[in-house]
């Protein structure tokens, strides 16, 4: 008997950026697997339970809710944001490609949430208008070296960046040295966005230029955004700035 597993994102935080499509599949669930923050989120009842974990055991959380889904309950796999991004429905996806072949037999759907990157551009305007990317500065999965190529070339594509995973206790470093690296390319005027619990109470929403970016001013519950030549803060007077990216390019300025 096989049961089903949704992998869910919940969202940036706040309760009211949570789909009417995931908070049914939540209420439709029996079990719950995530990340101990996230699945702390839940209001579950008490015919609900919760199977959280911490950090990096993604592949081992994938593969005990793909276990108990086999054993026909209605399992949810939670993200914060988007599970695609940078999150649990790769991690799902790729247990199943590699592991038991009756995990292949599982119903299995991933339904989609409002990323870091959507929540942060939409509180300071949208840094988002033109052509961007999504770069996790973290090398627990890549090399380092291909995220300086990365970072180096999307800022030669004129591409707008927005940096996830951009600082760790373990990883104090690498935001300022991407910082550097964008300096090799990008005019010091160029805005970046720190946009911390975007839509929380404990909300921060920083806008700096390149040249005054330092990584003391994130932390792994921020998304940072790059900006390109052509992004622009306009000034309200007493009301906040608004930070865009104009959606034409006019011209070859790369």
């Amino acid at each position: 008997m096989s049961g089903r597993l949704i992998i869910v994102g919940l969202g940036p935080g706040n309760p009211d950026q949570m789909t009417p499509e995931a908070r049914a599949a939540i209420d439709a669930s029996s079990d719950f697997f995530g990340y101990f923050p996230y699945v702390e989120r839940l209001n579950l009842r008490t015919d609900q339970t919760a199977h959280a974990s911490d950090n990096r055991e993604e592949l081992a959380r994938a593969a005990a809710a793909l276990d108990l889904a086999l054993q026909g309950r209605n399992v949810c796999m939670v993200s914060g944001g988007d599970p695609g991004v940078f999150a649990m429905a790769a991690a799902v996806i790729e247990a199943i490609d590699r592991g038991k072949p009756e995990w292949k037999t599982v119903e299995m759907s991933v339904l989609p949430g409002i990323t870091a990157m959507l929540a942060v551009a939409a509180r300071v305007g949208a840094p988002l208008g033109h052509d961007f990317c999504a770069i996790s500065l973290s090398d627990n999965l890549k090399p380092w070296g291909i995220i300086e190529k990365r970072l180096a070339l999307a800022a030669q594509a004129g591409l707008v960046m927005a940096f996830y995973n951009p600082v760790s206790k373990a990883r104090p470093w690498q935001l300022g040295r991407a910082f550097d690296i964008l300096r090799e390319h990008l005019s010091a005027d160029v805005p970046v966005v720190f946009g911390r619990a975007a839509g929380r109470p404990d909300e921060i929403m920083l806008v700096k230029s390149l040249a005054d970016a330092r990584p003391e001013m994130a932390d792994m519950a921020t998304c940072v955004i790059v900006g390109t030549a052509e992004t622009r803060i306009v000034e309200r007077g007493t009301k906040p700035s608004l930070v865009y990216t104009p959606r034409f390019l006019k011209s070859e300025t790369h």
